[in-house]
This record gives C-alpha cells, structure tokens and sequence, in this order.
C-alpha cells in the first residue's frame, strides 16, 4: 500500500529545466514541454497512475475513457502549477491575473487582532498566494505549519533563482510538540498560521471524516490545534484557471464549537470536496488516500 511519507517527490533537474525553459522559451511555450513529462508519468508511474484512477474512477464516478485522459490531464495540470511556482518566483509576477473571493474574511480576521488559523489542501496552488496578497495590500505575517522535509538542495535552488525572499516562514512539526510554542507567539504577533489538512501519514494521530462518499484519514494536528484555539478559523484556496489567471478562495468556518475537532474536520471535508468538485483535475494526491486499493 502506497502512503503518503511526508515528503515531496521532485529532483532538481527537474526544476532547473523549467528555469531555463522559462527563461529561454517563455511560460506559455514551456507548458509544452509538459506533454512529454505527463506523457511519462501516464506510462510508467504505474502505482501513482492506479492510485489516481481510483480517485476518478469511484469517488468521481468518471468512465473508463474519462479516467484515463483525466490521468493524463492531471500530471499536465500540476506541472504547469509548478512551473507558475517557479515563474512568479524568478520575477514574472506581472504576467499573471488573479481575482479574489473573500478577501474580505481575511481583514476582518486579521481586524480582531488575534491571529487566525488558515487551513488549505493540497489542491491548486496555495504556495503562490503570498505573491498576490502583495497586491491587495494584505500586509501580515503567513506561518505554514507542515512536515514536508523536502530536499534542501531544491528549496535553495529555488531560492537562488527568486527576484524576491519568500516571507513566508515555516513551522515544522516536531515530536517534542515544540511548534506549538512557535504556533501560540505567531498567533500573539496577529500572524497568520496555515495548515494543509489532508495529508495524513503512518504513524501519526489522525482523524476520520468522509470525502467523496467515503472515510478517510486525515491529520488530527490541524484540527485539534485549530479547535482549542480562540482565533478565527479560513479555508483558503488558490486555484489555476484558463491561460495564466488564477483564483483566490477564503471562506470562514461557519458554527464550529470551541474543542469540536471532528466538527471542525467534518466543516473542513465539506468545504474541501466542494473544491474538489469544481477543479477535479487539481487535487494532487498520488497515493492511497481512502484506503480502499489492496
């Protein structure tokens, strides 16, 4: 069974190819390039490739056919997000659009002055958001609690190739429960602390909650921490659309009562598969999310 190891896959020569095919190529023509990669990915990722047919075929209740171009479609999908990652990074902000529902919800948070828990998914593109807050004078200190260990060496290439530092800071999730400290003195601050809440893996606490019609794990971390505090609680999104346009989602947790995680999870899963709907083709989980593959 294929779990999820809280890593992210990627080498980089991966990324130094978009790099240059940015740079040398343009965006739209290194979209391109993607064919070929996804090709490769549809032919020989066989585990990824049965694990996300799984996603389409029965939770999305997609034909065969459907399936297997929305396979296709899907690896062709998060590449061209990565390599918007990485162009709107290296200083081509100006050639994206974005349009923004909510925005409202994130000043009025920010307005009560204690902080605020933002909750997302690995879905679209939220890594980007912070380069478009910058435009709607949404001035404030984003906190991404996660346990992605990704491989040092990309994350200062992708430093080394960026026009401007990321602001954002990241709060790693420890076994000494250290980052609840760092969690409480950003929330004093009227920081910002995000959470992706749907990657659950072995050996760590989680919850269960129904997605698509079916129980699945999901990390309890997000949920209980989000459920103690006293602080406003968002569902954000940044989600592609049509050519380099982009769209915004921040949407408040509506009647969740204080210390209610399963609650919270339950507003989250129905929040979440409303997005998953609209965008099926972005949610990028290749593994056995419900537990259901032998």
């Amino acid at each position: 069974m294929n779990k999820w190891k809280g890593k992210s896959k990627g080498t980089i020569l991966g990324y130094r190819i978009f790099v240059w095919c940015i740079r040398n190529i343009g965006i739209r023509s290194s979209y391109v390039v993607l064919y070929f990669v996804a090709a490769y990915y549809f032919i020989f990722e066989k585990k990824s490739n049965r694990y996300i047919s799984y996603y389409f075929t029965k939770r999305l209740h997609y034909s065969f056919w459907k399936t297997k171009i929305s396979v296709f479609k899907s690896y062709f999908t998060f590449g061209k997000v990565l390599i918007d990652k990485t162009a709107i990074s290296a200083g081509l902000r100006e050639n994206y659009t974005y349009e923004f529902d909510g925005i409202e919800n994130l000043r009025n948070l920010l307005a009560e002055k204690k902080g605020g828990v933002l909750i997302s998914a690995h879905i679209g593109n939220f890594e980007i958001a912070e380069h478009f807050f910058a435009d709607i004078d949404f001035d404030t200190q984003i906190n991404l609690v996660t346990t992605d260990q990704e491989v040092t060496v990309i994350k200062e290439y992708l430093e080394s190739v960026s026009v401007k530092e990321s602001t954002v800071k990241f709060i790693y999730v420890k076994d000494d429960m250290s980052h609840i400290f760092e969690i409480n003195e950003a929330l004093s601050k009227n920081e910002l602390i995000c959470f992706t809440g749907d990657r659950y893996f072995e050996g760590s606490k989680f919850l269960e909650g129904n997605l698509l019609g079916k129980t699945a794990k999901f990390p309890a971390g997000p949920f209980l921490i989000a459920s103690r505090l006293s602080v406003p609680v968002v569902y954000v999104y940044v989600m592609k659309e049509k050519n380099l346009h982009y769209h915004l989602y921040a949407k408040v947790a509506q009647n969740v009562k204080k210390r209610d995680a399963q609650g919270l999870l339950n507003s989250y899963t129905e929040n979440l598969e409303s997005m998953i709907k609209k965008y099926p083709l972005q949610w990028f989980n290749y593994f056995d999310f419900w537990d259901d593959i032998d």
